[in-house]
Protein backbone atom coordinates (compact mmCIF):
# COMPACT_ATOMS: atom_id res chain seq x y z
CA UNK A 1 0.00 0.00 0.00
CA UNK A 2 1.41 3.73 -1.04
CA UNK A 3 1.42 5.61 1.79
CA UNK A 4 -0.16 8.32 -0.27
CA UNK A 5 -3.38 6.39 -0.13
CA UNK A 6 -3.86 6.14 3.72
CA UNK A 7 -6.51 7.92 5.48
CA UNK A 8 -4.75 9.41 7.57
CA UNK A 9 -1.88 11.17 4.61
CA UNK A 10 -5.43 11.88 2.27
CA UNK A 11 -7.63 13.31 5.22
CA UNK A 12 -4.74 15.71 6.05
CA UNK A 13 -4.00 16.55 2.02
CA UNK A 14 -7.88 17.28 1.75
CA UNK A 15 -7.61 19.54 4.67
CA UNK A 16 -4.97 21.34 3.04
CA UNK A 17 -6.33 21.58 -0.65
CA UNK A 18 -9.31 23.40 1.19
CA UNK A 19 -7.62 25.49 3.81
CA UNK A 20 -8.57 23.94 6.65
CA UNK A 21 -7.90 22.85 9.66
CA UNK A 22 -8.63 19.74 11.82
CA UNK A 23 -9.65 18.29 14.58
CA UNK A 24 -8.30 14.77 16.28
CA UNK A 25 -10.14 13.98 19.40
CA UNK A 26 -8.57 11.03 21.52
CA UNK A 27 -10.44 8.39 22.77
CA UNK A 28 -9.63 5.65 25.29
CA UNK A 29 -10.60 2.21 23.26
CA UNK A 30 -12.68 -0.06 25.59
CA UNK A 31 -14.02 3.65 27.91
CA UNK A 32 -17.06 2.50 28.94
CA UNK A 33 -16.72 -0.48 26.99
CA UNK A 34 -15.67 -1.34 23.44
CA UNK A 35 -19.59 -1.64 22.06
CA UNK A 36 -19.69 2.38 23.33
CA UNK A 37 -16.49 3.32 21.94
CA UNK A 38 -17.19 1.77 18.76
CA UNK A 39 -20.20 4.27 18.47
CA UNK A 40 -18.25 7.21 19.75
CA UNK A 41 -15.67 6.87 17.10
CA UNK A 42 -18.88 6.53 14.37
CA UNK A 43 -20.48 9.86 16.06
CA UNK A 44 -17.02 11.59 15.87
CA UNK A 45 -17.04 10.34 12.27
CA UNK A 46 -20.31 12.08 11.12
CA UNK A 47 -19.27 15.21 13.17
CA UNK A 48 -16.29 15.35 10.92
CA UNK A 49 -13.51 15.24 12.66
CA UNK A 50 -10.02 14.71 10.86
CA UNK A 51 -8.72 11.72 12.82
CA UNK A 52 -9.15 9.85 15.94
CA UNK A 53 -6.72 8.82 17.85
CA UNK A 54 -7.42 5.50 19.51
CA UNK A 55 -5.39 5.04 23.04
CA UNK A 56 -4.63 1.18 24.10
CA UNK A 57 -4.85 0.91 27.93
CA UNK A 58 -1.53 0.20 29.29
CA UNK A 59 -0.64 -0.22 33.01
CA UNK A 60 2.60 1.34 32.95
CA UNK A 61 2.08 4.64 30.83
CA UNK A 62 4.58 7.24 30.52
CA UNK A 63 3.21 10.24 28.87
CA UNK A 64 -0.33 10.24 29.97
CA UNK A 65 -1.56 12.23 32.86
CA UNK A 66 -3.83 11.49 35.22
CA UNK A 67 -7.21 11.26 33.97
CA UNK A 68 -6.11 9.15 30.96
CA UNK A 69 -4.37 7.02 33.46
CA UNK A 70 -7.26 6.35 35.13
CA UNK A 71 -9.37 5.57 32.31
CA UNK A 72 -7.04 2.65 31.49
CA UNK A 73 -7.42 1.43 34.60
CA UNK A 74 -11.03 1.21 34.25
CA UNK A 75 -10.36 -0.61 30.86
CA UNK A 76 -7.72 -2.65 32.29
CA UNK A 77 -10.06 -3.95 35.61
CA UNK A 78 -12.75 -5.21 33.23
CA UNK A 79 -9.70 -7.01 31.32
CA UNK A 80 -10.09 -5.99 28.12
CA UNK A 81 -7.43 -6.78 25.73
CA UNK A 82 -5.28 -5.40 22.65
CA UNK A 83 -6.95 -8.38 20.28
CA UNK A 84 -10.27 -7.12 21.51
CA UNK A 85 -9.91 -3.62 20.67
CA UNK A 86 -8.51 -4.77 17.17
CA UNK A 87 -11.95 -6.86 16.73
CA UNK A 88 -13.66 -3.28 17.72
CA UNK A 89 -11.80 -1.58 15.10
CA UNK A 90 -12.44 -3.94 12.45
CA UNK A 91 -16.21 -4.31 13.00
CA UNK A 92 -15.96 -0.24 12.84
CA UNK A 93 -13.99 -0.42 9.17
CA UNK A 94 -16.79 -2.24 7.68
CA UNK A 95 -19.06 0.52 7.76
CA UNK A 96 -16.98 3.30 7.91
CA UNK A 97 -13.61 5.54 6.73
CA UNK A 98 -12.86 7.57 9.43
CA UNK A 99 -9.36 7.41 9.89
CA UNK A 100 -7.97 6.16 13.21
CA UNK A 101 -4.28 6.35 14.64
CA UNK A 102 -3.51 3.88 17.82
CA UNK A 103 -1.68 5.75 20.27
CA UNK A 104 -0.21 2.67 22.37
CA UNK A 105 2.98 2.56 24.38
CA UNK A 106 6.01 0.36 22.57
CA UNK A 107 5.98 -2.19 25.23
CA UNK A 108 2.46 -3.68 23.97
CA UNK A 109 3.57 -3.78 20.27
CA UNK A 110 6.88 -5.53 21.60
CA UNK A 111 5.15 -8.04 23.89
CA UNK A 112 3.35 -8.99 20.15
CA UNK A 113 6.22 -8.64 17.86
CA UNK A 114 6.22 -5.18 15.47
CA UNK A 115 6.17 -7.01 11.57
CA UNK A 116 2.50 -9.37 13.39
CA UNK A 117 1.42 -6.33 15.07
CA UNK A 118 1.80 -3.86 12.04
CA UNK A 119 0.26 -6.94 10.26
CA UNK A 120 -2.86 -7.34 12.73
CA UNK A 121 -3.39 -3.79 13.10
CA UNK A 122 -3.42 -3.22 9.49
CA UNK A 123 -5.87 -6.02 9.03
CA UNK A 124 -8.01 -4.53 11.37
CA UNK A 125 -8.13 -1.00 9.68
CA UNK A 126 -5.83 1.28 11.67
CA UNK A 127 -3.73 3.95 9.89
CA UNK A 128 -1.01 4.73 11.69
CA UNK A 129 0.42 4.85 14.77
CA UNK A 130 1.60 6.69 18.10
CA UNK A 131 4.36 5.63 19.95
CA UNK A 132 5.31 8.10 22.79
CA UNK A 133 8.06 5.70 24.53
CA UNK A 134 9.83 4.53 21.27
CA UNK A 135 13.45 6.79 21.15
CA UNK A 136 14.94 8.45 18.25
CA UNK A 137 17.51 6.30 18.16
CA UNK A 138 15.32 2.96 17.42
CA UNK A 139 12.91 4.69 15.29
CA UNK A 140 14.34 4.89 12.09
CA UNK A 141 14.06 0.74 11.94
CA UNK A 142 10.62 1.23 13.31
CA UNK A 143 9.35 3.76 11.08
CA UNK A 144 10.57 1.96 8.05
CA UNK A 145 8.92 -1.07 8.63
CA UNK A 146 4.90 1.36 9.52
CA UNK A 147 5.60 2.79 6.29
CA UNK A 148 6.46 -0.17 3.95
CA UNK A 149 3.11 -1.26 5.42
CA UNK A 150 1.65 1.77 4.17
CA UNK A 151 0.42 3.14 7.47
CA UNK A 152 1.94 6.36 9.45
CA UNK A 153 4.30 7.27 12.57
CA UNK A 154 3.60 10.09 13.15
CA UNK A 155 6.13 11.44 15.95
CA UNK A 156 6.73 13.91 18.80
CA UNK A 157 8.35 17.18 19.33
CA UNK A 158 8.68 18.64 22.51
CA UNK A 159 9.24 22.27 22.95
CA UNK A 160 12.47 20.93 24.54
CA UNK A 161 13.82 19.74 21.63
CA UNK A 162 17.01 21.45 20.31
CA UNK A 163 16.52 22.54 16.60
CA UNK A 164 18.75 19.63 14.85
CA UNK A 165 16.66 17.08 17.11
CA UNK A 166 13.59 18.69 15.59
CA UNK A 167 14.68 18.60 12.34
CA UNK A 168 15.33 14.62 12.35
CA UNK A 169 11.88 14.17 14.11
CA UNK A 170 10.15 15.96 11.45
CA UNK A 171 12.13 14.35 8.52
CA UNK A 172 11.44 10.75 10.13
CA UNK A 173 7.96 11.31 10.97
CA UNK A 174 4.92 10.17 8.23
CA UNK A 175 1.32 11.52 8.11
CA UNK A 176 2.05 14.54 10.62
CA UNK A 177 4.35 16.07 13.24
CA UNK A 178 2.83 15.46 16.46
CA UNK A 179 4.22 18.71 19.04
CA UNK A 180 3.76 18.55 22.38
CA UNK A 181 2.55 22.05 23.51
CA UNK A 182 4.04 21.26 26.50
CA UNK A 183 6.78 19.40 28.01
CA UNK A 184 5.71 16.42 30.34
CA UNK A 185 2.82 14.53 30.67
CA UNK A 186 -0.98 15.10 28.74
CA UNK A 187 -3.65 16.89 30.98
CA UNK A 188 -6.17 20.04 30.99
CA UNK A 189 -4.51 23.22 31.45
CA UNK A 190 -6.25 26.67 31.80
CA UNK A 191 -3.38 28.16 29.27
CA UNK A 192 -1.46 27.55 26.48
CA UNK A 193 2.06 28.56 26.49
CA UNK A 194 2.90 31.54 24.93
CA UNK A 195 5.73 30.49 22.99
CA UNK A 196 3.52 27.63 21.75
CA UNK A 197 2.84 29.82 17.67
CA UNK A 198 6.26 30.84 17.24
CA UNK A 199 8.14 27.19 18.09
CA UNK A 200 5.27 25.61 15.52
CA UNK A 201 5.72 28.36 12.92
CA UNK A 202 9.41 27.08 13.33
CA UNK A 203 8.59 23.59 13.43
CA UNK A 204 5.98 23.99 10.23
CA UNK A 205 9.15 25.84 8.20
CA UNK A 206 11.18 22.67 8.55
CA UNK A 207 8.84 19.65 8.56
CA UNK A 208 7.54 19.75 5.35
CA UNK A 209 4.36 17.97 6.32
CA UNK A 210 1.32 19.01 8.59
CA UNK A 211 2.02 20.09 12.22
CA UNK A 212 -0.50 18.90 15.06
CA UNK A 213 -0.55 19.95 18.46
CA UNK A 214 -1.72 17.65 21.24
CA UNK A 215 -1.33 17.97 25.38
CA UNK A 216 -3.14 20.54 27.59
CA UNK A 217 -5.65 21.34 24.60
CA UNK A 218 -9.10 21.68 26.60
CA UNK A 219 -11.35 24.52 24.68
CA UNK A 220 -12.59 25.79 21.77
CA UNK A 221 -10.26 28.99 22.31
CA UNK A 222 -7.19 26.58 22.73
CA UNK A 223 -8.04 25.11 19.34
CA UNK A 224 -8.65 28.58 17.68
CA UNK A 225 -5.27 29.48 18.93
CA UNK A 226 -3.22 26.56 17.83
CA UNK A 227 -5.26 25.76 14.14
CA UNK A 228 -3.63 29.97 13.92
CA UNK A 229 -0.55 28.16 13.03
CA UNK A 230 -0.53 24.38 12.93
CA UNK A 231 -2.78 22.06 10.91
CA UNK A 232 -4.65 20.40 13.78
CA UNK A 233 -5.43 20.66 17.31
CA UNK A 234 -5.57 17.13 19.54
CA UNK A 235 -7.95 17.29 22.44
CA UNK A 236 -7.65 13.96 24.51
CA UNK A 237 -7.89 14.47 28.47
CA UNK A 238 -10.57 16.78 28.48
CA UNK A 239 -12.76 14.47 26.46
CA UNK A 240 -11.90 11.41 27.96
CA UNK A 241 -13.08 13.18 31.50
CA UNK A 242 -16.49 14.20 30.08
CA UNK A 243 -16.95 10.47 29.15
CA UNK A 244 -15.86 9.56 32.54
CA UNK A 245 -18.06 11.84 34.15
CA UNK A 246 -21.23 10.93 32.75
CA UNK A 247 -20.28 6.95 33.27
CA UNK A 248 -20.26 7.75 36.71
CA UNK A 249 -23.77 10.01 36.62
CA UNK A 250 -25.44 6.91 35.25
CA UNK A 251 -25.54 8.28 31.75
CA UNK A 252 -26.69 5.53 29.42
CA UNK A 253 -24.71 4.71 26.14
CA UNK A 254 -26.63 6.92 24.37
CA UNK A 255 -25.94 9.13 26.92
CA UNK A 256 -22.24 8.81 27.00
CA UNK A 257 -22.36 9.15 23.43
CA UNK A 258 -24.09 12.41 23.15
CA UNK A 259 -21.79 13.77 26.00
CA UNK A 260 -18.54 12.86 23.60
CA UNK A 261 -20.18 14.38 20.63
CA UNK A 262 -21.64 17.25 22.26
CA UNK A 263 -17.86 18.49 23.28
CA UNK A 264 -16.58 17.88 20.33
CA UNK A 265 -19.29 19.89 18.78
CA UNK A 266 -18.15 22.46 20.88
CA UNK A 267 -14.43 22.25 20.82
CA UNK A 268 -14.98 22.13 16.34
CA UNK A 269 -16.13 25.65 16.81
CA UNK A 270 -12.65 26.60 16.84
CA UNK A 271 -12.45 25.48 14.00
CA UNK A 272 -14.09 28.49 12.21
Amino acid sequence: MNLAENRIVKALAKLSDEKRKGLLPYVTAGLPDLATTERILAALGDLGVTAVELGFPYSDSIADGPTIQSSFTRVLDRGIHVRDILAMVERFRRRHELPILAMLSYSIVYRVGLDRFIADAKAAGIDGFILPDVSFEEAPDIAARVNDAGLCLPMLVSPASPPERRRQIAALSTGFVYYMSVTGITGERNALPPDLPANVRELRSIARRPVVVGFGISTADHVRLVCSVADGAIIGSALVRRIMEAQDGGATADGIVQTAADAVREWMKGLN
